[in-house]
C-alpha cells in the first residue's frame, strides 16, 4: 500500500494554505497593533529553529547512518553559542536594535565605517554560500515527494537511482517565491518585523519536531521493543566512531557555531526580527532543548533504517521510507510535512534576508551611481526598492534551482549543507573582530573576506559540481595546467586531509591572518574609530553620543524630500514633526537641522536601504560634514578609561580595606578615650568634692566656733581661699576647652612682639621653678619680630608648656631651655627639658583631651589632662601650631609657631644662656 501522489499533493497544498492563513492573520494582527503572542519569547525561539532545515531533518539521519555520532556536531555548535548568549548574541541584538541593522552585511558594513564595498562583498559571499543550501531544500522536497508517492510495487522507496524531477523542483521554487513575496516584501523597511512570516515559521518548527518524534517513537516502540533492542542492533562503528572529538568533529562544531550567527537567515530571525532583548534569556535554554529533542531519535531512526530496509536504501530518506515500508502511511505523511516545513521555512527566511542585502548593497548603489532612479520629486524610489527585492527573491531561488540542476543528485544532503556552512563562516573573523577589537579596519576585513571566499570557492564550492561546471574533473584531480600544488583538495601539497577540513584550514587561516595584518598595517579612519567605539563598547557608549562626534548640517527641505521618497509621506511627516523648532514651519525650505536629527534620519533610512546606502544618500544633501576629533579621541579612548576605572575600583577596594583598618583603630581609640573620660570624670568628681568638702568643713568650723584664736581662724580662711582658687582653676580649664571647641571665644587680635609674651611667661614660672629646683635657661632669642595674635592667649600657651616642663621634670639637675627663632616666614619658640620625656606610643595622643602622659600619672597630684589640648586649640585659632618635636635623647621639646606679620631679619641671642 502507498500514498497516491494526488493525495500527497492535495495535503501539501492544504498545509501551504494553512501557512498562508497563519501568516495572513499574523500580519493583520500586527498592523492592527494587536501583537500579543506574536512577540512572545516562545514564538521568537521557535523561529530560530529555521536553522533546522531539511539537512537536519533528513540529512542528520543520513549522516548518522554513514558516520555514526558525527551528526551531533551540528547541534553542539549552536547549543554552545546560545548557552553562552551573554557573550555574543546579546551584543549582536543590542547593536542591531540601536543602529537599525537590517542584515549580516549591514552589520559588518556599519562596523567598518559603513563601507559600501564591504557590504557588497559580504552580500556576494552570503548569496554564493546560500545557493547550495537552497538547492539542498529543493532536492529534499522533490526527492521526498517522489519517494512518498512511489508505489511499493514499482520498487522500494528511497533508492538512490531515481532521477530527480526538475520540473517539480522548479514549481516548488516558484511557490516558495510567491509566499516570500507576498509576506516578506510588503514594506521597504527591512527593519520592520515580519510577524506573519515568523508566526508561520514557528508553526513549521512545531510540525517538524512532532514529525521527527513520531517517526522516532515508531522505530523505538512500534518496530522494536524499546531503546535496548534498537541500540543492540547498532554496529560498534556507529556508536564508537574513531573520529569522535577528532579534527573533523572540531571543524564541524566550529562550522555549526559560526552558522548560527553568520547564516543570513539565522541573523534575520535572531537579530533583525528580535523585538525584545530579554527574549534571548528564554532562547538560551529553550532553543538548545529544542535541538536536543530534535536529535533524540536521529540514531534510532538511522539504526532502524539500516536494519529493516534493504541494502542500498538512501539513508537521507530513512525518515520517510521506514514508515512507508512498514505500512504506517499516516506517519510517513506527517514526516513528509515535517521535511517540507524544514525546507520551506529556511528558503523563505533566507530569501527575505538575501533580497534585502542584494537590494540595499548591490542594486541600490549601482542604481544611484548609474542614475537609474532619482531621489528628487519625480523619483520612484520606493517602488524601485520593492520591485528590486521581489526580483532578488526570484533570482535567489532561480540560482538555487540551477545549482540543484547542475550538481545533480549525487551529493548527500549533509555534504551540501557543509559547503554552505563553510562559505558563510568566512564572515566570522571580520564579525568577531569588529565586535571585540578596536583596531580592526575595513581594509583588513575586506582583504580577509575576499581571500577566504576565493579559497573556499576554489577548494570546496567549485569542486562540488563534480566536474560539471565550471571546473573540469581533470582540473579537480590534477590541478590547473596539471600543476599538482594547485589541486583544489591538496592545495600547496597539503594532502591526506578531509576536503572540508582542508578547505577550512586554508580559507579561515588566510582570512584571519590577512584581516589582522592589514588592520595593523594602517590606523583606522576617524569614522572607523567612531564605529568601533560604538560597537565594541555598545553597553557603555550611548548611541546619542554619535551626534556629538559628527558635525554636519542639512537643509530641512532636501532632507525631508529624501525621507518622503524612501519612507513615504506619512512616516516622513511623523519623523519631521519631531525636528528642531527652528527647522519647521513656513520657512522650513531654507532652514537646516542639527547633527542629532540628521543622525536620526540616517538611521531611519538605513532600516530601508541599509547603513552604507543611507549614508551615501544623506551625504548628498549634507553640507560641511566633519568629525570632532576631540570627542572622537574621548570615545576612542574609552577602553583606556575603562581600564583606568577598573584600576580605580581596585584602588578603592584597597582604600576601603585601609579605611576598615583605620575604623577599627579609631574604634579602639574611642574605646580607650571612653575609658579615659570615665577616669577623668572620676578624677574631676574627686577633685571637685575635695576642695568643696574642705571649704564646707572649715566654713562650718568658723561658723560654729566663736572663740577660735585669730591665728587659727586666719589659717582656716587661708585654706578656704586656696581651695577656692584650686576649684576655680579646674572649672576655668574645662570652660576654656569648651569655648575653644565651639570656636567663639573673645579674641583680642593685635600686632605685637611675641618676645614680650614669652618673657612674661618665663617670669610667671620662675617661682615654680625655684620651688622645684629646676633651672630655666634663656637660649637664642629673636629681636623685633612682629605677629598678629592675642598676647594673653599666647602667654597662656607658653605658661602651660613651661610649667609642664618644670612640674614633670624629676631630674636632680633639671633644666628647661627656651629658644626662639625665625624660620622662613614663621616665628618659632622651642621649650625643651631634660625630664623623662614622652614615650613613642603617646606622641600622637598627648594632645588629646583628658589624656595624661605617663609622667603625669606618676605625679602625686595629677592634672586633668586638658592643658595641652587647650594650648593646641588656642594655637590653631591663632593660625599657628603646637607640635611635639622628635628628639634622639631624653626629655621633650615642644615647638610653638606663628606666622610673621612682615618679613624680618634674625639676630643672634643674648649670648650665653643664663639662669
Amino acid at each position: 500500500m502507498s500514498l497516491s501522489q494526488n493525495l500527497v499533493l492535495g495535503i501539501g497544498l492544504l498545509y501551504v494554505t494553512l501557512l498562508f492563513a497563519v501568516a495572513f492573520v499574523g500580519d493583520r494582527r500586527a498592523r492592527a497593533g494587536r501583537l500579543g503572542w506574536l512577540q512572545s519569547p516562545l514564538v521568537y525561539t521557535l523561529s530560530i529553529s529555521v536553522y533546522c532545515t531539511s539537512w537536519t531533518f533528513y540529512g542528520a539521519v543520513g549522516s548518522a547512518a554513514r558516520n555514526g555520532l558525527e551528526f551531533a556536531t551540528i547541534y553542539i555548535g549552536p547549543t554552545l553559542v546560545f548557552v553562552g548568549w551573554w557573550l555574543l548574541l546579546r551584543k549582536l541584538v543590542r547593536i542591531g536594535r540601536i543602529n537599525g541593522i537590517t542584515s549580516i552585511a549591514d552589520m559588518v558594513s556599519s562596523r567598518y565605517g559603513k563601507s559600501a564595498s564591504l557590504a557588497a562583498l559580504v552580500t556576494i559571499i552570503a548569496l554564493v554560500g546560500t545557493t547550495p543550501y537552497i538547492a539542498l531544500q529543493l532536492q529534499a522536497v522533490t526527492t521526498s515527494f517522489q519517494v512518498i508517492g512511489n508505489p511499493v510495487s514499482e520498487g522500494l522507496p528511497g533508492l538512490p537511482d531515481a532521477a530527480p524531477d526538475f520540473r517539480m523542483a522548479f514549481w516548488i521554487a516558484a511557490g516558495m517565491a510567491l509566499f516570500t513575496i507576498l509576506f516578506g516584501t510588503r514594506n521597504i523597511d527591512a527593519k520592520e518585523r515580519h510577524h506573519g512570516v515568523v508566526a508561520a515559521i514557528a508553526l513549521e518548527a512545531i510540525v517538524k519536531l512532532l514529525a521527527l518524534v513520531a517517526v522516532g517513537a515508531l522505530v523505538m516502540f512500534g518496530l522494536s521493543d524499546g531503546p535496548a533492542e534498537v541500540f543492540a542492533r547498532a554496529s560498534p562503528e556507529m556508536l564508537h566512531s574513531a573520529d569522535v572529538f577528532g579534527p573533523r568533529w572540531i571543524s564541524l562544531t566550529l562550522l555549526s557555531a559560526a552558522a548560527i550567527v553568520c547564516l543570513p537567515r539565522e541573523f534575520q530571525v535572531t537579530v533583525v526580527e528580535n523585538v525584545d532583548e530579554t527574549h534571548l534569556r528564554t532562547a538560551s535554554w529553550l532553543f538548545p532543548l529544542y535541538l536536543f529533542l530534535l536529535s533524540l531519535f536521529v540514531l534510532p531512526i538511522a539504526i532502524g533504517g539500516l536494519h529493516l530496509l534493504p541494502a542500498g536504501s538512501d539513508p537521507d530518506m530513512f525518515v520517510l521510507t521506514l514508515p512507508m515500508a512498514t505500512g504506517h502511511e499516516s506517519i510517513a505523511l506527517l514526516a513528509f510535512l515535517g521535511g517540507f516545513s524544514s525546507a520551506t521555512s529556511m528558503v523563505i527566511i533566507a530569501c527575505i534576508a538575501l533580497s534585502t542585502m542584494l537590494s540595499n548593497h548591490i542594486i541600490m548603489p549601482i542604481a544611484l551611481r548609474m542614475k537609474w532612479v532619482s531621489v528628487g520629486p519625480g523619483g520612484e524610489l520606493r517602488r524601485f526598492l520593492l520591485t528590486s527585492r521581489r526580483i532578488c527573491i526570484c533570482a535567489t531561488l532561480l540560482l538555487g534551482f540551477l545549482y540543484f540542476r547542475l550538481s545533480g543528485n549525487s551529493a548527500a544532503l549533509a555534504s551540501i549543507g557543509l559547503i554552505a556552512f563553510a562559505g558563510v563562516a568566512q564572515v566570522l573573523p571580520s564579525l568577531l573582530g569588529g565586535l571585540f577589537w578596536r583596531q580592526a579596519t575595513a581594509r583588513g576585513a575586506f582583504a580577509g573576506l575576499l581571500s577566504g571566499a576565493v579559497l573556499w570557492a576554489y577548494t570546496l564550492f567549485l569542486p562540488s559540481f563534480r566536474g560539471g561546471f565550471p571546473m573540469s574533473a581533470d582540473t579537480i584531480h590534477e590541478g590547473p595546467f596539471a600543476i599538482a600544488a594547485l589541486r583544489p583538495h591538496a592545495l600547496f601539497g597539503l594532502e591526506g586531509l578531509d576536503p572540508l577540513i582542508h578547505s577550512l584550514f586554508w580559507s579561515l587561516s588566510v582570512n584571519t591572518l590577512l584581516f589582522v595584518l592589514v588592520s595593523l598595517a594602517r590606523e583606522p579612519s576617524p569614522l572607523e574609530r567612531l564605529q568601533s567605539a560604538l560597537f565594541v563598547d555598545v553597553f557603555r557608549t550611548p548611541a546619542e553620543s554619535t551626534s556629538a562626534l559628527i558635525r554636519r548640517s542639512a537643509p530641512t527641505y532636501e532632507l525631508s524630500l529624501l525621507a518622503h521618497r524612501i519612507l513615504g509621506a506619512d512616516e516622513a511627516r511623523r519623523l519631521f514633526e519631531e525636528a528642531p523648532a527652528d527647522a519647521s514651519g513656513p520657512g522650513a525650505r531654507a532652514a537646516s537641522v542639527n547633527d542629532a536629527f540628521i543622525t536620526r534620519v540616517e538611521r531611519r533610512l538605513a532600516g530601508s536601504v541599509g547603513a552604507a546606502t543611507a549614508r551615501a544618500m544623506v551625504s548628498r544633501v549634507v553640507t560641511g560634514e566633519t568629525i570632532s576629533l576631540d570627542e572622537l579621541i574621548r570615545i576612542a579612548d574609552e577602553a583606556q578609561q575603562i581600564r583606568d576605572y577598573s584600576h580605580r575600583i581596585e584602588e578603592k577596594s584597597r582604600q576601603l580595606e585601609t579605611a576598615a583598618r583605620q575604623l577599627e583603630e579609631a574604634n579602639e581609640r574611642l574605646t580607650r578615650l571612653d575609658r579615659q573620660k570615665d577616669d577623668f570624670l572620676s578624677q574631676v568628681s574627686h577633685e571637685v568634692r575635695t576642695p568643696m568638702a574642705s571649704i564646707r568643713s572649715f566654713a562650718e568650723i568658723l561658723l560654729d566656733s566663736r572663740d577660735l584664736p585669730p591665728s587659727r581662724a586666719e589659717r582656716f580662711v587661708r585654706i578656704i581661699h586656696d581651695e577656692s582658687i584650686r576649684l576655680t582653676r579646674l572649672v576655668d580649664s574645662m570652660l576654656d576647652l569648651s569655648v575653644l571647641e565651639r570656636g567663639d571665644p573673645p579674641w583680642h587680635i593685635s600686632r605685637f612682639d611675641p618676645e614680650l609674651s614669652l618673657e612674661s611667661a618665663i617670669r610667671a614660672c620662675e617661682g615654680l621653678a625655684a620651688r622645684s629646683g629646676i633651672r630655666v635657661l634663656r637660649g637664642d632669642r629673636v629681636r623685633g619680630a612682629q605677629v598678629e595674635a592675642d598676647g594673653d592667649r599666647l602667654s597662656q600657651v607658653l605658661i602651660n608648656l613651661i610649667s609642664n616642663a618644670i612640674k614633670y621634670n624629676d631630674k636632680a639637675d633639671g633644666i628647661v631651655r627656651i629658644d626662639s627663632r625665625i624660620a622662613g616666614d614663621r616665628y618659632e619658640i622651642f621649650v625643651q627639658d631634660n625630664g623623662p620625656g614622652i614615650p613613642a606610643e603617646e606622641r600622637e595622643r598627648i594632645f588629646s583631651e583628658f589624656l595624661r602622659g605617663a609622667a603625669q600619672a606618676r605625679r602625686p597630684t595629677p592634672g586633668a589632662g586638658l592643658g595641652l589640648a587647650i594650648s593646641r586649640q588656642i594655637m590653631r585659632r591663632l593660625g599657628g601650631s603646637l607640635t611635639l618635636e622628635r628628639t634622639d635623647g631624653e626629655g621633650a621639646t615642644f615647638r610653638v609657631a606663628l606666622a610673621l606679620a612682615d618679613a624680618l631679619s634674625t639676630s643672634p641671642g643674648e649670648g650665653a644662656p643664663r639662669a
